[in-house]
């Protein structure tokens, strides 16, 4: 009782005065200046249990402006009708002047009231009757003119038909009903009386006193409240300020890096050889202009594609293109800035990461992109080693939530040893992403001479699994109902 308002009070009084159910309507007429307030109320006593309200659509229609002439003059085709019966039933099309002719003869020919052809149009035993009859369409073009018809009234084919003819316009309305439930009936029964209360204490009533002789309405916790909505960042963006928190809480420094580079530095540098699949124009995007690059460095990286240089590796064998090596490229890993601040910053030690798009010619479906975010990070240090990538890892996935993780062997050009990392989820284990040691065909020409743990993660995949999406589509799609119900990361 005490967490009924005033106006649910009047409402459950106006219901038992108006026999136990009336509409929104009824019960403004009854004690309200708005039917706002009603609905208002009404929603919060049926979040109490106190009444139910049942809806239903009710179709009208009205007369559109089109049928205005019909009212006025008459349907086209029954005025051919007409100049048939006095020219025996029969004539050329030519000889009768129309405005509407051509929907006359249209209409004429549905309602086989008329046969058409070789130019001329004739009366048929149907249409002679129809001079004596009133159509339906016409019947009821006149009662609407006269009020509003509703559709089971309405024969619905004749309906359609004046539909199409534009001389009908539907409209529906939502017809609310609200009943006492028994509970509502029960709380009536034992007496409701209507004071003026006070649901919210202002400054001035603190001030003046009159708080204390005033009734305060009770705060129910337990009753219905509309969802609010409040502005949020996109839930990619929370994820990649989680993951850089965690990368800075462990040490490390974030750098950033350009999207386009050469294939030098995305490739060459990297120990990719130039024949490597991912090079090819269906797997990476392409500019139309050439890069410079440090001739002297050039040399340096060609020599150990051809032969190895002074790495003690046998290269990879054949002649490299130094064009092939100028060609500009949007980047198709996070690497390849790594790689660029290790070249510019040899010295160790360096703990660096980067979160950026790369970009592939990848066709998208509900696991690619063509434009997505690399994790990627490297240490150099004096003794680092393969064990304790493996833990840089696993700390990281760990902070990030998942509990079970595993490494797998891989291959990569760049890294030896190399390994994937892979996390349980619902039962499976997904992989996200790669990692290794960095070979000396790629730190020694680079002028870098201690150990390089270096990874390369992906983030759409780890947002997909914490998001509990099925399709990284979604991730980008505007669909403000998906934003507005994803909790706070």
């Amino acid at each position: 009782m005490k967490s009924i308002s005033k106006n649910e009070k009047k409402v459950l009084l106006i219901l038992e005065k108006l026999n136990g159910k009336a509409s929104p309507e009824e019960i403004l007429k009854e004690g309200f200046d708005e039917l706002v307030k009603v609905m208002n109320a009404s929603s919060w006593l049926q979040s109490k249990g106190l009444v139910d309200m049942k809806e239903k659509v009710e179709t009208t229609y009205s007369l559109s402006k089109e049928s205005e002439k019909f009212l006025s003059k008459g349907f086209p085709e029954r005025k051919i009708l007409k100049i048939l019966m006095k020219n025996d039933g029969e004539m050329l099309i030519s000889d009768i002047k129309l405005d509407d002719l051509s929907i006359a003869l249209g209409w004429l020919k549905r309602k086989d009231w008329a046969t058409i052809g070789e130019g001329k149009i004739g009366i048929t035993e149907k249409g002679r009757k129809a001079i004596e009859e009133e159509g339906e369409d016409e019947r009821v073009i006149k009662l609407l003119g006269k009020e509003k018809g509703k559709e089971k009234e309405i024969p619905r084919d004749i309906m359609e038909q004046l539909k199409k003819r534009g001389t009908v316009e539907k409209k529906e309305k939502i017809v609310r009903t609200i009943y006492l439930t028994e509970e509502g009936k029960n709380i009536l029964k034992k007496g409701i009386e209507i004071k003026e209360e006070i649901s919210q204490l202002t400054p001035e009533l603190i001030k003046s006193g009159k708080w204390k002789k005033a009734i305060l309405r009770p705060y129910d916790i337990r009753s219905f409240a509309p969802v609010i909505h409040i502005g949020k960042r996109h839930p990619l963006s929370q994820l990649i300020d989680e993951i850089r928190e965690i990368f800075l809480e462990m040490g490390f420094t974030e750098i950033e890096g350009e999207y386009i580079e050469s294939c030098f530095w995305n490739m060459d540098a990297l120990f990719i050889p130039q024949d490597h699949p991912a090079r090819d124009l269906q797997d990476t995007f392409y500019f139309d202009k050439e890069t410079e690059i440090d001739e002297e460095l050039l040399e340096s990286i060609a020599s150990v594609h051809e032969s190895g240089g002074d790495t003690g590796s046998t290269g990879w064998g054949y002649k490299f293109s130094k064009k092939e090596a100028r060609k500009t490229i949007l980047r198709t890993h996070a690497t390849v800035n790594t790689i660029r601040y290790l070249y510019e910053n040899p010295e160790p030690p360096s703990k660096v990461f980067l979160i950026g798009k790369v970009f592939r010619r990848e066709n998208m479906d509900a696991t690619h992109l063509s434009e997505f975010h690399h994790i990627d990070g490297v240490i150099h240090e004096r003794g680092a080693n393969f064990r304790q990538l493996i833990g840089i890892l696993k700390e990281f996935y760990d902070r990030m939530g998942f509990k079970e993780i595993r490494f797998r062997p891989a291959y990569f050009p760049y890294t030896e040893p190399s390994m994937e990392i892979e996390v349980r989820w619902h039962e499976k284990w997904i992989e996200l992403g790669g990692s290794g040691i960095f070979r000396p065909e790629v730190t020694r020409p680079l002028g870098i001479k201690e150990s390089v743990l270096a990874w390369g993660l992906g983030l759409e995949r780890l947002a997909m699994i914490l998001l509990g999406m099925d399709d990284i589509r979604d991730l980008y799609m505007s669909d403000v109902k998906w934003l507005r119900e994803m909790p706070l990361l």
